[in-house]
């Protein structure tokens, strides 16, 4: 196969079908031929990014995303994409292993839209796994960009854990109820002037419970724009810049 990339899911599965559903509704296609060539590797099985990052006596995530990244890097995908957030820890030495092999930076790639989509901004609130917010990825994005993160800690990051694991992760179902609580206690009480949603699952949740008015900046959907927007360029030929969408240089934070 040629002209393809290689999509690193399944952690969760729920939320990485959510890509593959937008990435095919949003392909323009009138016959087969005209959707996306890619290789999606479902890596169910990898431990729970959260649990290490919080306690590195759990196991760690990363032998089995290193394992993948060196095993698509043998087939020579076009780039590559995460579809976990959390799983960025290793984003650097993940890089790395890919070679000369684009692996694309989620979360900085979802930061740099938000001048573009909500240029009066200034107050960016930012819900994620536990394991996200003590990696602080998205809290240096966003404040390197030049704006203020507001967290969405305390009783939030509780309802925030609860929507992800005991709704989506234990009985994929999305608690619209809870997903619209949360972006209003962060518009509304917290004075956000948007919401970054920094976990795969709130993005599911963002598919499945979009009825609201609640401004935010969903880096899944946003990947997903960029992977149609490069493969297709790819296959017509065209040049690609990857530089906006990696970090080269990356910091370590553990």
């Amino acid at each position: 196969m040629e002209d393809f990339f290689t999509v690193i899911g399944g952690m969760g599965t729920p939320a990485t079908n959510s890509y593959i559903r937008l990435l095919t509704a949003r392909t323009p296609a009138h016959q087969d031929q005209d959707y996306l060539n890619y290789i999606l590797v479902n890596h169910a099985t990898v431990p729970d990014r959260t649990s290490y990052i919080l306690d590195h006596s759990q196991p760690s995530f990363y032998p089995a995303l290193l394992a993948d990244i060196k095993q698509q890097a043998a087939l020579k995908p076009d780039f590559m994409v995460i579809i976990c957030n959390t799983a960025h820890y290793f984003y650097r030495e993940l890089a790395a292993a890919a070679g000369d092999i684009p692996l694309l930076h989620m979360p900085h790639v979802a930061v740099g839209t938000l001048a573009k989509r909500f240029p009066q901004a200034k107050k960016i609130g930012l819900i994620a796994t536990a394991g996200t917010m003590a990696d602080h990825i998205y809290e240096r994005e966003i404040e390197d960009a030049g704006y203020d993160v507001v967290l969405g800690n305390g009783p939030v990051q509780d309802q925030v854990t609860e929507l992800i694991y005991r709704d989506i992760k234990e009985q994929n179902k999305v608690d619209a109820t809870l997903y619209h609580t949360i972006l209003r206690e962060m518009i509304d009480e917290k004075g956000c002037d948007l919401v970054v949603l920094g976990c795969t699952e709130l993005s599911l949740a963002q598919e499945k419970a979009s009825d609201h008015e609640y401004p935010i900046i969903d880096p899944q959907s946003i990947i997903v724009d960029e992977s149609i927007r490069l493969a297709t360029a790819i296959r017509a030929g065209e040049p690609v810049d990857y530089t906006p969408l990696v970090k080269i240089n990356d910091p370590l934070s553990h």
